[in-house]
């Protein structure tokens, strides 16, 4: 509350269209709302953020833990996870819209790309991590290969992609809006684009504002309860 006092204070004495009050950006948003254009665009934004997480956390965890259990191929393939985690996520972008064109698969790749040295290196100290003698005691008990992954080694991940889950997120939405700024026709970064170009601060102010208050609500309502339940194995945690 405090802070939109202070905002609405400072709108009232700035008397500018760059910077408009609380009241001006809620009405965009009901505006938007009732239309029903602010929830398609929403709704088109989450299904690219959804699809490169599956997709990132799906690749970069089979490679994280490949690499994490097996030194030779971790020092081979080192260098080249670290190459990809340094190239700056405008290039990949730019570069898979002119090789695969503007399109939602190269959108989506192009952002799972990104994202999949992160989560590759976070699965690739946890699979470091697991405990050795609980590794052998499941192959004195004649573990299947199906239950040594359940009951052995995913229980001591769960920590690792619980981090990595939540900072690919965080991670993963801030670049699809770059992505459909540069080349979708839909989504938040697309109208965020085109509201700047009329130099719209008020509509721009009201879909950032409601995607991230749609993030927030995934961090609260699922990211937090499962890192809490991810950890909740572990010696001082309740």
């Amino acid at each position: 509350m405090a802070l939109l006092a202070l905002w609405f204070v400072a709108a009232l004495l700035i008397g500018s269209r760059a910077f408009p009050s609380p009241g001006e950006v809620l009405a965009v948003l009901i505006r938007d709302a009732v239309s029903g254009e602010l929830f398609f665009h929403l709704g088109m934004t989450l299904m690219r953020v959804a699809a490169a997480f599956v997709l990132a956390m799906a690749i970069g965890s089979a490679i994280g833990i490949g690499l994490g259990r097996n030194r030779r191929a971790d020092r081979f393939f080192d260098p080249w996870v670290i190459l990809f985690l340094n190239v700056p996520a405008l290039v990949t972008i730019v570069l898979a819209y002119i090789w695969f064109g503007l399109n939602e698969a190269a959108a989506i790749g192009a952002v799972a790309v990104n994202k999949i040295p992160n989560v590759a290196i976070t699965l690739r100290e946890g699979a470091r991590s697991i405990d050795p003698g609980l590794t052998e005691m499941a192959k004195v008990f004649r573990f299947s290969r199906w239950k040594m992954l359940r009951h052995v080694v995913m229980p001591q991940l769960q920590p690792y992609l619980a981090a990595a889950t939540r900072s690919g997120i965080a991670l993963i939405w801030k670049i699809v809006l770059v992505v459909e700024l540069l080349g979708r026709s839909s989504g938040v970064g697309f109208q965020i684009h085109l509201y700047f170009q009329y130099f719209d601060v008020a509509a721009i102010l009201a879909y950032t504002l409601s995607f991230v208050a749609v993030m927030l609500a995934v961090e609260l309502l699922v990211l937090q309860p499962y890192e809490r339940a991810a950890r909740r194995w572990r010696p001082g945690h309740a």
